[in-house]
């Protein structure tokens, strides 16, 4: 039997950020994972270039039941303090579009990072480790099929239900359903939207089209890049509204943003070009020509009167269309929802109802937009449990 002051259940971005904190407070830490690898989800972002935060990471990029409860942690783990980190290990990162940062060579070096900034600070990993059953006497006792562990604090850094292919589980909602802690509904997010007939089949024949559109849903509006797939629409924008859309709601989308169609038509209003071609000036043809058929919009520009090309206008810059569903965790980025935080201090993600019960990432109810914000409120979240934990 292992006794540690610290066990830290996830070795993703959280857990490895609360263990190095933990380590360097002089605590013994074990970090447990059922995978063979640490940060498997590091590894794939950014298409192995790892977002690993971004420049405006602040509250109002996160969605929560309570959007105020990351405030705390964001700021006392900064981007900044994140880039200080990169920067004593010689790891060369760059600004994108929006606030992006990126490594510039690859994710391999974060993890290499993190590896030695545990071992550093005394943290042991243990991999390919299988929980069997977690109890709460006196201290945690974590049974699984390398031995059981015994510790004082116990930090639940499990992720959501993204991604189960790299071996994501709901073992941390398991963990609160089992000490009485409240958990908040979870369902895929920053994910594809799927859409029924007729609309499944046209869009199947658009497959591999993108163009940057304005989606709204909810008060909320993202600008991007949007993706036609077999199943139904992608790309940056859309899964940026995901997060905020819920069934039955309809997608507002701007197919020309920043342009006024209306003074297009204006100066156009004598030709005897077909609609289906202007549009297709500012937008892929066989969208363009798919999304004139869909309304009607077939014939030369000057058949218009003033009104009618008002209503073509209004429908270009606000083509509703209602998604019957997103695509599911396989593709979903995050996981929304998860630990209530109502159910945690703000300060040290500490349990309210378990002494020695910490929660940190993905698992808790902070879900950030694309773009790095997750990565951001992991180490954050992570660094601090591991300072109280």
């Amino acid at each position: 039997m292992g006794h540690y002051d610290i066990i830290v259940i996830g070795a993703g971005a959280a857990g490895l950020m609360a263990a190095i904190e933990s380590g360097k407070r002089g605590r013994s830490v074990l970090v447990v994972d059922h995978a063979g690898s640490i940060g498997k989800k590091i590894r794939i972002s950014g298409g192995g270039r790892c977002n690993f935060s971004n420049t405006s990471a602040d509250h109002y990029h996160y969605i929560s039941r309570n959007p105020r409860f990351c405030k705390s942690a964001l700021a006392r783990f900064s981007v900044y303090d994140f880039i200080a980190m990169l920067e004593r290990h010689g790891i060369a990162y760059e600004e994108r579009e929006q606030g992006q940062l990126f490594c510039i060579r690859n994710s391999l070096e974060i993890l290499k990072m993190l590896a030695k900034e545990c071992s550093g600070a005394g943290a042991h990993v243990l991999l390919n480790c299988h929980i069997s059953s977690i109890g709460k006497e006196q201290a945690f006792s974590v049974i699984t099929d390398k031995g059981t562990f015994v510790s004082a604090s116990l930090v639940a850094a499990t992720g959501g239900l993204s991604y189960p292919k790299l071996g994501a589980t709901g073992l941390g909602y398991r963990i609160a359903g089992q000490f009485g802690i409240n958990v908040i509904e979870v369902k895929p997010a920053l994910v594809p939207f799927v859409f029924d007939s007729p609309y499944s089949a046209d869009f199947g024949e658009l497959s591999g089209i993108s163009f940057e559109a304005l989606v709204k849903c909810n008060n909320k509006e993202f600008r991007g890049g949007i993706l036609f797939t077999h199943r139904g629409l992608s790309g940056p924008s859309m899964l940026q509204v995901s997060s905020y859309w819920n069934p039955g709601d309809a997608l507002a989308i701007d197919i020309v943003p920043g342009m006024d169609m209306q003074e297009v038509f204006s100066s156009k209003q004598q030709s005897t070009i077909e609609m289906p071609t202007l549009l297709s000036q500012f937008l892929p043809r066989r969208f363009a020509r798919y999304w004139c058929e869909s309304f009607g919009y077939l014939s030369p520009v000057c058949r218009y009167n003033k009104r009618e090309l008002m209503k073509v206008s209004r429908h270009i810059h606000n083509w509703e269309i209602i998604p019957a569903g997103t695509e599911d965790y396989n593709t979903a980025e995050v996981t929304a929802g998860g630990i209530d935080t109502d159910e945690l201090s703000s300060k040290t993600m500490e349990s309210k109802k378990v002494q020695g019960l910490y929660f940190a990432g993905e698992v808790i109810d902070v879900t950030g937009q694309l773009g790095g914000y997750n990565l951001q409120w992991a180490w954050s979240s992570g660094f601090a449990a591991g300072q109280y934990a």
